[in-house]
């Protein structure tokens, strides 16, 4: 029962780790218990990167590794736009998870394709983990494409807004 309190790797560890690298301003974080890998890296403050590695525990069985995960075309039909347009910046995922355009599914979305964004506007959330983590835009401008779906997968990188800077 001494083993289950000290484990980081239950979810309540891993919230109580992620919470002392916002409050102790830690960018990246590795750890290694009874075989199992826990990596944490923050994208940006306030957010969370996790990826582990659990070796299986008596009695359980490994599971072969999945696809990568992919991305889905455009959610919403846009105007035409220069794609050269040294203009148009794309606001990518900072983290892996599940893309939500909503703060809940009969909700409007943060933003569409015309709206203005400021750098602090939340325009998405990315669910990771059960943790819902608002994405704000980081720069001044016009969403002119919108490139995937709520619901849809996403990995740390992902574009998933272009945006025509001001």
């Amino acid at each position: 029962m001494a083993e289950k309190k000290n484990d980081v790797f239950d979810l309540d560890g891993i919230r109580l780790l992620v919470e002392l690298m916002k409050e102790n301003d830690v960018s990246e974080l590795d750890l290694e218990q009874s075989g199992s890998r826990l990596s944490l890296r923050r994208a940006q403050p306030g957010l969370a990167v996790v990826e582990a590695q659990v070796a299986p525990r008596a009695g359980q069985v490994a599971l072969a590794p999945s696809a990568p995960l992919e991305t889905s075309a455009c959610a919403a039909p846009s105007p035409a736009r220069p794609e050269s347009s040294t203009n148009v910046k794309t606001i990518k995922s900072p983290m892996v998870g599940t893309f939500y355009s909503s703060p809940s599914p009969d909700a409007a979305p943060f933003v569409k394709v015309g709206d203005s964004v400021t750098p602090d506007k939340t325009v998405c959330i990315i669910e990771a983990m059960k943790i819902f983590n608002d994405v704000p835009a980081e720069i001044s401008g016009t969403i002119v494409e919108v490139l995937v779906k709520s619901g849809d997968a996403v990995e740390f990188g992902t574009p998933l807004f272009k945006v025509e800077e001001r």
